[in-house]
């Protein structure tokens, strides 16, 4: 004895016809085998199906009853035959649907179900034409395995350009790096430098002043002088002409004296008396003739000193210009010492911004590397190819799907009625049919329900607040996942959209 259980689209079970038959074709058979000869002209049921209750069968009986002649011993040994094969066939029809009620009370089934994966789309990252295709479709791939590959030259140069522009902005740095050292060091000798030149200004303006004051206080000194050699001059005159009154007289008592002499008036001591006295007057002319002279040199000598010190004067201050002129020189270059701190700062502005410009040149060395990498498409996940487009010599963009790969994980998508799920919850057993294998029944477990109908999911979903509303039965979406030994060495060859029907126990 055996039966089969069917569900149909809208999840109603369905069931075929139990087959009793077997047993009691047996018992017909021995029954007609002794009662051929008084049954050649009548017609014995030959099945009956599970549909057909007690009452049913009595009632055909009892037409049969009023059919047949009048009843013999042997008639009625066939009747009771008849009677006992009906009686089995009912108790094994209430079994039946006693086993069907039982289990379609613990079980929900549907055949609106359909196995799901993950279908990982290959596409294109970057725009190129396609120099390679190393795959076929159902090949088998494992993850980073190279599946397409486009022509690279575009990217090379992109990348050698900007490993030129790195290059460039990192010598850029060096450069201001070396000009920050060199302004610092430049900016701090030439800091010291006017440093030390404003104070040497300053000392020097210092000592300009002295000696301005100096040749000041000299100015007096020498025109007192000059007033004292004036002075002396007339006192010297004076002597000289004293002398030289002394001298006539001197002069004129000798040649009388030499006169007498000659004449013996006198004796000669007289006479040598007058040549002395007019000697010391000639030495005393001679005398005050040259302390004239004295004076006049001291009066040009003190005018001389006057001269110098109005000199001396004219230099100091001069000196006090050419100071001051220096200390504000050296204030000048205490100022550019300080404009090329200035320019050291400009100069770290510099660094900081060639730095700044060795980041983007990097950032665009690793965008062009990583496009250049675009150029190798591989797998994103271990399963076997599919819808495979692409050629060698296709131009493809960015975005366009050039094959898929199937990965081997799959899972079931079972929709049943929302009336169905007031049980159901995830870890319950399911048993799985497929259409593609109808002689091996799966195993799996309720995995999780969907957070919301497949109607929800649609591109246009029903809004029952407009217009005239008719309820419908939702679907909803259950996750089913296959249990790992049921479906050993099946793996390959279970694919998604593939159609099952599932059962699962609920209670």
């Amino acid at each position: 004895m055996e039966s089969t259980n069917n569900t149909n689209s809208n999840g109603h079970n369905r069931h075929k016809t139990v087959v009793l038959e077997k047993e009691l074709v047996q018992d017909i058979k021995t029954l007609e085998a002794l009662t051929s000869e008084n049954l050649t002209n009548r017609i014995l049921p030959a099945q009956t199906t599970p549909e057909a209750d007690v009452h049913t069968q009595s009632e055909t009986e009892n037409k049969q009853a009023k059919l047949q002649p009048p009843e013999t011993p042997k008639h009625q040994k066939q009747i009771a035959l008849i009677l006992a094969a009906l009686g089995v066939g009912a108790v094994a029809a209430g079994g039946f649907g006693y086993r069907w009620w039982q289990y379609a009370s613990t079980h929900q089934e549907t055949d609106n179900a359909q196995v799901a994966g993950h279908l990982h789309q290959v596409s294109s990252k970057i725009a190129g034409t396609v120099s390679q295709v190393l795959v076929n479709d159902n090949q088998q791939v494992q993850p980073g395995q190279l599946l397409i590959k486009l022509d690279p030259q575009d990217y090379q140069s992109k990348v050698q350009q900007t490993e030129a522009a790195l290059e460039n902005s990192r010598r850029q740095a060096q450069a201001a790096q070396a000009n920050i050292k060199l302004a610092s060091e430049t900016t701090n000798a030439k800091t010291v430098q006017a440093q030390g030149d404003v104070s040497a200004a300053v000392a020097a303006i210092s000592t300009a002043q002295a000696a301005v004051q100096e040749a000041k206080a000299g100015i007096p000194a020498a025109q007192a002088q000059v007033k004292q050699a004036e002075a002396g001059i007339p006192a010297a005159q004076a002597q000289v002409a004293q002398a030289n009154a002394n001298l006539q007289k001197a002069q004129a008592d000798y040649n009388r004296y030499n006169t007498l002499y000659q004449q013996g008036a006198i004796a000669r001591q007289q006479l040598d008396t007058a040549k002395s006295a007019y000697d010391v007057a000639v030495a005393q002319k001679d005398a005050a003739i040259q302390e004239v002279n004295q004076a006049q040199a001291r009066l040009t000598s003190a005018r001389v000193g006057v001269a110098k010190a109005q000199s001396q004067l004219a230099q100091a201050q001069e000196g006090v210009a050419t100071a001051q002129a220096k200390l504000a020189a050296s204030k000048g270059g205490l100022q550019q010492a300080t404009a090329g701190g200035e320019q050291t700062t400009v100069n770290r502005n510099q660094y900081e911004a060639a730095k700044a410009a060795i980041a983007q040149a990097e950032a665009s060395l690793k965008d062009a590397q990583l496009q250049l990498s675009y150029t190798n498409i591989t797998a994103p996940a271990a399963g076997r190819i599919g819808k495979k487009t692409v050629e060698v010599g296709n131009r493809v963009q960015a975005g366009t799907p050039l094959m898929s790969v199937v990965n081997d994980d799959s899972w079931i998508v079972a929709n049943f009625k929302e009336t169905q799920l007031e049980n159901m919850k995830p870890g319950e057993e399911v048993e799985i049919k497929l259409d593609a294998f109808p002689h091996h029944t799966f195993k799996g477990r309720v995995d999780s329900l969907s957070p919301a109908s497949g109607a929800q999911f649609a591109l246009l979903p029903p809004d029952n607040a407009t217009g005239n509303f008719t309820k419908i039965v939702q679907r909803i979406p259950v996750k089913i996942v296959f249990d790992k030994q049921s479906i050993k060495g099946y793996e390959s060859r279970i694919t998604p959209g593939m159609s099952a029907d599932v059962s699962v126990q609920v209670k």
